[in-house]
């Protein structure tokens, strides 16, 4: 791996953590409290679902393809 291609992946790893950061929030204050493992589970959904979305809509790094 190259420096352009980490430099092209900084963004969408940064995105993913911001994404996954703003969702455990909203669950937080729309559930409340939960457990170490529904988060996790949480985390998962979202870093999984957030490659083919970006793929989809034409925004993905070309490591990703």
């Amino acid at each position: 791996m190259d420096k352009d291609q980490l430099l092209e992946l900084v963004p969408h790893y940064l995105a993913m953590f911001l994404l996954v950061s703003l969702v455990l929030r909203i669950v937080g204050a729309v559930v409340g409290e939960i457990g170490f493992w529904p988060e996790m589970a949480i985390i998962l959904v979202v870093l999984v679902v957030y490659r083919p979305i970006v793929m989809r809509l034409g925004i993905g790094p070309s490591g990703w393809e």
